[in-house]
């Protein structure tokens, strides 16, 4: 199977601009609908290109692009907003009646924002980190602290600390990983989504919003998620500590929790053979 960047790539026009993606597996497979994460130099290729051969021996798969992460176009609104409602876009415009879920940090909460509001659409739900709110840990997290101070004054030093956050084995964070996140972070849509996210600015706007608001978070409404979905954490997780599952693994009715031991917030990367194999065994049944 023929499974590189260049021969996987896609794109379709939709009347809110491009988005792109890459596509592999047979044609009547089940669909298999992977949701990158965010930070400086996320993209969807980046997050699962070690995985996108594995799931495309049982499944048709799609990497969408998130708009506003500087490859897909980018549109008007929050960014964990505006993903979601690209992913229904993205369904609609190619036929997609339901598919399975892997999302990795914020793509888990986009997928859990689907499950929740479009249940009927997503049949299994993965989730790699980053649902549910800190119960023990400190809010933000040591990766999250990292990530705001490289978004409000961007240099390869703090982005080269966030980093080492993200992996239990930092041997991961080569001088080739560093170059393609700087250069893909520069980018002034993915600059401008990382302000919107990160930005001390705008955590400390959202967490006023949220102090004042009578609308309760997204978690609040887990237990409204009616498909079978597996949690995966990794239990060295800086981003987005282990201690965070508990929640989604109480409210999701059809929840189950695996956590991967010497393991990061980048458990399809970092646990890849025990991530796949686990995420096939759950798919499979």
């Amino acid at each position: 199977m023929d499974v590189t960047y260049e021969s996987t790539k896609r794109e379709l026009t939709t009347d809110q601009g491009v988005i792109r993606y890459h596509e592999a597996g047979a044609d009547n497979s089940e669909v298999l609908l992977l949701l990158h994460g965010s930070g400086p130099g996320v993209t969807g290729w980046r997050n699962y290109r070690g995985n996108l051969e594995f799931f495309a021996k049982t499944h048709h798969c799609y990497v969408v692009e998130f708009p506003g992460f500087g490859v897909s176009d980018a549109v008007e609104g929050h960014p964990v907003l505006t993903a979601g409602a690209s992913v229904i876009r993205f369904m609609d415009a190619l036929g997609i009646d339901k598919a399975a879920v892997i999302g990795n940090s914020m793509g888990g909460v986009v997928g859990i924002n689907l499950a929740i509001k479009y249940p009927d659409r997503i049949a299994k739900l993965v989730t790699i980190g980053g649902v549910g709110p800190n119960v023990f840990s400190p809010s933000p997290s040591e990766g999250l602290r990292l990530l705001q101070e490289f978004t409000d004054a961007p240099d390869r030093d703090k982005l080269v600390r966030w980093l080492n956050s993200m992996v239990f084995d930092r041997s991961l964070v080569t001088e080739e990983l560093i170059e393609e996140r700087w250069e893909a972070a520069i980018n002034p849509d993915a600059a401008k989504t990382a302000a919107m996210m990160y930005g001390s600015k705008s955590f400390e706007m959202m967490q006023q919003f949220m102090a004042n608001s009578t609308t309760p978070p997204y978690w609040a409404s887990m237990h409204l998620v009616k498909c079978p979905t597996l949690l995966a954490w990794g239990r060295d997780d800086r981003v987005s500590p282990p201690d965070m599952s508990m929640v989604p693994m109480r409210l999701i009715p059809d929840a189950e929790l695996h956590v991967f031991p010497k393991c990061g917030h980048w458990v399809m990367i970092e646990a890849k053979d025990a991530f796949e194999s686990s995420v096939a065994a759950f798919l499979a049944r």
